[in-house]
């Protein structure tokens, strides 16, 4: 009976870990460039004396979905799309470098370029500052021209680059905070293989149908872990009462 009540609540228990990654994931289904969290289970025998008749499990979502969701047009001068392999360098809550597929890019007050998330852009020199302009131009390159406030049209001049990379997927971990960093700690060398294209976003790669699914399927897995654990306690009260007849 033991042994049934403990694999039934460690299953319970994963579909619960499991629930909240799916509930992240569709909570983020239309967040610019956000990448979908994998529900993984990993499982062995509980070895001890006698036979391995039970198997337990262990969740785990920090297998990430690196697919590129679908291209978005904005028309909006700001926002960029990686345009294949790739990440945009940015500077997180911490003050280290991490990277994103977010390319909704703006300025603040101070003229600081930053995500949507409020994240600073990195360029060649740190955070990048862009000054007072009449017109601002993002290259495939990921360099920023602009017009300097009271000069005309053809006087572009390059403000700044952002710091565009291209690390090995498997070297990367996601954090929290839905940026990616080495796990080396290092940070990532520039790259001018990645091409950004203007105008344009790339949306989150969540399908909220087959999340749905999944949140369904992994609910009712759930419910059949509760009444394993209830049938076991209905086996134990059967063993208490013909033990108590004796």
């Amino acid at each position: 009976m033991d042994k049934m009540l403990y694999t039934a609540a460690n299953g319970a228990r994963q579909a619960m870990k499991a629930q909240t990654a799916i509930s992240h994931n569709l909570a983020n289904a239309n967040t610019t460039g956000f990448k979908a969290h994998f529900n993984t289970f990993t499982n062995w025998h509980v070895e001890g004396p006698g036979f391995n008749t039970r198997v337990l499990n262990q969740q785990s979502a920090d297998d990430i979905d690196m697919d590129k969701g679908s291209i978005i047009s904005t028309g909006r001068e700001l926002d960029v799309a990686i345009n294949g392999d790739g990440f945009i360098a940015v500077q997180n809550k911490d003050g280290n470098e991490a990277y994103t597929r977010a390319g909704d890019l703006r300025m603040d007050s101070e003229g600081r370029l930053t995500t949507g998330g409020g994240f600073s852009v990195i360029g060649n020199g740190g955070p990048i500052v862009i000054p007072p302009a009449e017109k601002i131009e993002i290259g495939q390159d990921g360099s920023i021209s602009i017009v300097p406030v009271g000069q005309t049209a053809d006087s572009l001049v390059v403000a700044d680059r952002i710091k565009l990379v291209s690390p090995e997927v498997k070297e990367l971990q996601k954090n929290s905070d839905g940026l990616f960093e080495l796990k080396s700690g290092v940070n990532a060398a520039v790259s001018v293989d990645v091409v950004v294209e203007n105008g344009v976003l790339e949306s989150s790669n969540v399908s909220a149908v087959g999340q749905m699914i999944e949140l369904i399927t992994n609910a009712r897995q759930f419910e059949t872990n509760i009444k394993l654990m209830q049938e076991a306690k209905s086996t134990d009260e059967a063993s208490a009462r013909l033990l108590s007849n004796r």
